[in-house]
């Protein structure tokens, strides 16, 4: 793989892990030195994370993560909430009972919040890639790799910030996608999604993570 792919995945988990916090500052020598390279790659991967909206270019001042706004996570989860039902759907008309057989895979998760945010990007990868069709499931990968700061917020939120309910939506969504009950899972990932929204919105409110709206 080449350097700057190596240094665009470093950074993109950094930042979505948090380990590079929403509005942190940061300067191409210091994230160059962080990484052990030259300032070329690093200046690369800021360029595409971007694009991604994960990172704010500051004119003379270099860059910043970028903050989780509410108007941003709303949109996201708004787009979501239109795209991913419409991939479960053409899962289930169109996809072989193979590969609704593999989802078995997601139907257990073991092991601390890191591990489940990692659970939680597969199962709903699994799913775009479902579907079998090609652009949806590149743009609802691009939303769920985005959307892993929220997972975070949702998490916290949880009671005893325990994933299992999570996992037990999870395993209703198998259940009604393998029955190709397709009324059913539209209404399980339409409020799976809901609930999701519930839970990080108010917490964005009560956190320092946040700027303000978009003007109307």
């Amino acid at each position: 793989m080449l350097l700057r792919e190596n240094i665009y995945d470093l950074l993109r988990a950094d930042i979505l892990a948090c380990r590079l916090a929403p509005g942190d500052e940061m300067r191409e020598q210091d994230l160059a030195e962080r990484y052990e390279v030259s300032r070329q790659p690093v200046r690369d991967a800021l360029l595409r994370l971007q694009r991604e909206h994960l990172v704010t270019v500051q004119p003379r001042q270099g860059y910043r993560v970028t903050p989780i706004s509410l108007s941003d996570a709303r949109d996201l989860l708004r787009f979501r909430l239109a795209l991913e039902p419409a991939c479960v759907a053409e899962a289930i008309e169109s996809a072989p009972d193979s590969v609704l057989k593999s989802l078995d895979d997601f139907r257990r998760f073991s092991g601390n919040h890191e591990d489940f945010i990692v659970y939680n990007r597969g199962f709903h990868t699994a799913l775009a890639h479902a579907s079998g069709n090609r652009r949806m499931a590149t743009a609802l990968c691009d939303l769920i790799g985005q959307a892993d700061r929220l997972v975070r917020v949702s998490i916290s939120n949880l009671k005893g910030h325990d994933p299992a309910k999570l996992v037990a939506e999870h395993v209703a969504l198998i259940d009604a996608m393998q029955s190709r009950e397709t009324r059913t899972a539209a209404r399980i990932i339409k409020a799976h999604i809901g609930a999701t929204e519930k839970r990080v919105l108010p917490a964005l409110k009560r956190n320092a993570v946040i700027v303000e709206e978009r003007s109307l």
